[in-house]
């Protein structure tokens, strides 16, 4: 029906940007059935927009000309598993095979617990399983794909030799895909295709007389997949999946795996939650085995941050959001009370209060000796951690609710103009530059460069001595994310729904990954992964050098605040009232 060719998107003609685009060529002499061809294209391309999923190729655009339909799709730097098969002398190694059917596993408990509606792939074989450059799988060609919905009948559809015997009376259930995986694994693992052979006749060639070097554990499991009767095979991807890595743990190749076997999408438990009286918008601070979280209820909370027990609160009289920050034996956070306030770590008293003319909703940066803090009453404000008394207020052009920066004896701070300032210790500007729109993301400094966001769409990149402009990062929608600066990678999120990382060394994008809200808490690094937060309530743990979804663990309101981690625990709060300790 048609062909996949590798193009180029000019819509970018500074840079090489390759898609592929499935061309669709419509020649049925029969309207009715041409009308129905079209239509199913139409489907592939509208189920793929809905999916977001590594193992799942984005799509870019779709359209039609003259009897010819297209669909414009991220390009995949890979090869199918056919044509591996078919490059290959002798047989796969286990570990290798096993590692993919986790990856598998994962991508199709996606689809099969994708909401509203649940969604049947309805052709796993080894030529729509694609293995990128990174060893990785990527599922494609969805053009059978279809929602599921219980009890509905449909026509006989799939590839004969991995179908299911209930798929061939037009009977697609998840249950269908779980079969054709076993069907593939065992086509890898034998290299017998089963198109060439009777169908439903796995029994007839076992797996170990073709290839001894399988264990028989991952033997059992495949078996069971391929069961005649669906109420004998596993009952989910996600059952599969937790088999076939009790065989890699059996076996001893967990650690080896070339999938990640911390793969995972949905099902995490957290080590403990604790509960506040409102939303908890902002973000934690750890310290000494304790961790630190205001919420709307007016409360700053300390716990105990191995089990979460309640250790005590401070009541202010208005909601927190802002970040607090230790210095000696006090934390000082702001509040939408007025106050910079300042707390005893050992009681929970209050220390002292610092008023200001508007809602804090900035966070305290804390350096020689002061604390630096921008309030909504246009000022950034320089307190004396002793005294509790100014040492200077700068009045700026507008609201200030980015958290200042302080490096090299200077202060950079951005406010909602869309100014941001250089500012010497002792209150004086030594630079500005100006945004279309407000500056409400906090900076990140280097010696080179100071990297922000703005609600104008960009990520700005200045020269930290002089503000002049380095470059600029066009964004899909404005940003009031905190960007985060790791290995000459620069992470940031926007209201676009998107998670990006650019190069700081060329502006170019180096992945983007796509969340189903807008990203307001900023991103932070850890060992080998980011982690981010959406206002789609979901926390992503990605590799942070290839975008690479890992695991997601979601929440029942919408995350604004950052994650903090700490001895390999994530502790995260959300607007569901709750705030989170994971294992990281």
């Amino acid at each position: 029906m048609g062909s996949v060719y590798r193009a180029r998107d000019l819509h970018f003609p500074n840079i090489v940007k390759l898609v592929a685009v499935k061309e669709m060529i419509n020649t049925a002499p029969d309207p009715i059935v041409r009308k129905t061809i079209v239509r199913n294209f139409e489907r592939e391309a509208n189920i793929l927009a809905t999916l977001t999923h590594p193992a799942i190729p984005r799509i870019y655009d779709y359209f039609s000309h003259d009897d010819r339909s297209y669909l414009v799709l991220e390009f995949i730097n890979g090869k199918d598993l056919e044509a591996i098969l078919n490059e290959t002398d002798g047989f796969l190694k286990e570990e290798q095979v096993l590692g993919w059917a986790i990856e598998l596993c994962d991508v199709l408990n996606f689809l099969h617990t994708h909401k509203p509606d649940p969604i049947i792939f309805r052709d796993m074989k080894p030529s729509n399983v694609m293995i990128n450059q990174s060893g990785h799988v990527v599922l494609v060609d969805f053009g059978i794909a279809k929602t599921f919905q219980a009890g509905q009948k449909g026509t006989m559809i799939g590839t004969e030799g991995y179908s299911p015997p209930e798929q061939y009376r037009g009977d697609a259930t998840p249950l269908a895909d779980i079969y054709a995986l076993g069907a593939t694994l065992h086509h890898v693992l034998t290299r017998r295709d089963p198109r060439l052979e009777p169908p439903f006749s796995f029994k007839e060639r076992p797996i170990r007389s073709i290839n001894p070097e399988v264990s028989p554990e991952f033997v059992a499991v495949i078996e069971k997949a391929l069961e005649y009767n669906p109420e004998d095979r596993y009952q989910s991807a996600a059952e599969m999946k937790d088999a076939l890595l009790a065989v890699a743990r059996k076996t001893g190749t967990l650690s080896r795996l070339s999938a990640p076997p911390a793969i995972k999408i949905g099902n995490i438990k957290p080590l403990w939650t604790f509960e506040c009286e409102d939303e908890i918008r902002g973000s934690a601070t750890y310290h000494q085995g304790r961790i630190y979280i205001g919420s709307y209820d007016h409360n700053l909370y300390a716990l105990d941050a191995a089990t979460g027990e309640f250790i005590w609160k401070y009541a202010t009289d208005g909601g927190v959001v802002s970040r607090p920050a230790i210095y000696e034996d006090n934390i000082y956070f702001g509040s939408e009370d007025f106050r910079l306030h300042v707390v005893s770590l050992r009681s929970g008293k209050v220390v002292w209060t610092y008023y200001t003319d508007g809602p804090v909703r900035s966070s305290p940066r804390i350096a020689e000796g002061h604390v630096f803090i921008g309030s909504d009453d246009r000022c950034l404000h320089a307190v004396n951690t002793i005294s509790g008394r100014a040492s200077w207020r700068l009045e700026l052009a507008d609201a200030v609710r980015s958290t200042p920066f302080v490096s090299n004896e200077l202060v950079y701070v951005g406010c909602e103009s869309g100014d941001f300032y250089c500012i010497t210790f002792s209150g004086d500007i030594k630079w500005t530059f100006h945004a279309k729109r407000a500056i409400t993301s906090s900076p990140w400094v280097t010696d080179q460069a100071a990297y922000f966001c703005s609600l104008d769409s960009m990520l700005y990149a200045l020269d930290s001595q002089n503000g002049w402009v380095l470059w600029r990062f066009r964004m899909g929608k404005g940003s009031i994310v905190s960007p985060c600066v790791v290995d000459h990678l620069i992470f940031t999120g926007a209201a676009d729904g998107y998670i990006y990382a650019v190069d700081a060394r060329t502006a170019k994008e180096v992945w983007r990954f796509r969340t189903e809200n807008q990203i307001s808490g900023s991103p932070i690094v850890y060992k080998d992964a980011l982690y981010c937060g959406s206002v789609d309530g979901t926390l992503y743990c990605l590799e942070y050098r290839t975008g690479r979804l890992r695991w997601q663990f979601t929440t029942q309101g919408p995350i604004t605040g950052t994650p903090v981690i700490y001895d390999d625990i994530v502790y995260i709060g959300s607007t569901d009232h709750r705030f989170y300790a994971l294992l990281a």
